[in-house]
């Protein structure tokens, strides 16, 4: 009968695990379709206000944005991970940390911190590299002012010297189901990848074009890593949707199985029962 009881407290406890797991996916989802309408409303602006920029820079003679383009030799290279605050997601934390790590040791003798833009990526991280900062409280209000302010942190680092080259490290959201690991450049400013010349268009500017790009570039520098965040934010709730998912189907088959099991060692503590009273009837008859 020990054994019996312990089959109960297996069962007793598995179902628990999946009102949680069951719990957390709806909040999940709720939370999925917020933060689903915010980036796909986000990106049609941020891919044209890029394209924009792009399209006025391909066209100017020199260097306008210079402090934004210039182009170092790369000693000092700094790593923005953008992870999340809490885990029960699957791989979506461990993609990105094992992608920011790669990255570090593709720069083998330079300088490679860490930036880091959530809790979980900062604990890992700073045991085997140089976390500088963590802005994890930034999802406690994801805001654009709020991330506005780490990508003007980011640039002055840049502008100043301080590092040669930055570049984010965050998954993009694509379903529930996927989420897909990417690396951009955020400073300096890559040159337009295009095979075609880019025909100047007869528009009549004002201010200059210069002025215009150089009050475009904060803008979208600030739009771009607001993109990458809101990405990641939408990535992290489809990501532990999935993940609860698949776990409250892994307790719902291991509860059913344990309920097989429990009948079965039940039917056979009766057969055992019966067959000692049978048997102690016979011993009384002899």
């Amino acid at each position: 009968m020990a054994n019996l009881k312990e089959i109960r407290n297996r069962i007793t406890s598995v179902q628990s695990t999946m009102q949680i797991t069951s719990a957390m996916k709806m909040v999940s989802a709720a939370k999925l379709k917020k933060a689903q309408d915010a980036i796909t409303a986000m990106r049609p602006y941020a891919e044209k206000l890029t394209e924009l920029l792009q399209s006025v820079s391909a066209t100017l003679e020199g260097g306008a944005g210079g402090q934004y383009t210039t182009q170092r030799e790369v000693n000092k290279v700094l790593v923005v991970a953008i992870t999340s605050n809490r885990g029960l997601c699957g791989a979506f934390n461990t993609n990105v940390i094992k992608q920011a790590k790669s990255i570090a040791d593709s720069y083998e003798g330079k300088q490679v911190d860490i930036f880091a833009i959530g809790k979980k990526g900062n604990d890992v991280l700073r045991k085997t590299n140089t976390v500088i900062a963590n802005r994890s409280e930034v999802f406690d209000q994801l805001t654009f002012d709020n991330v506005a302010a780490i990508a003007d942190v980011l640039t002055e680092k840049f502008i100043s010297g301080e590092y040669d080259k930055i570049e984010v490290v965050y998954n993009q959201f694509k379903n529930a189901a996927t989420q897909i690991v990417q690396t951009e450049q955020f400073l300096p400013l890559a040159p337009v990848a295009t095979d075609t010349p880019v025909a100047a268009a007869d528009y009549i500017f004002e201010p200059a074009k210069e002025e215009i790009v150089l009050t475009l570039i904060p803008k979208s520098l600030k739009t771009q890593l607001y993109k990458s965040i809101r990405d990641s934010f939408a990535s992290e709730h489809g990501a532990r949707m999935t993940a609860m998912h698949k776990a409250t189907d892994n307790a719902t088959e291991l509860r059913n199985q344990l309920k097989l099991t429990y009948n079965k060692a039940r039917q056979a503590a009766i057969t055992n029962e019966i067959l000692e009273i049978v048997g102690g009837a016979e011993a009384l008859k002899g």
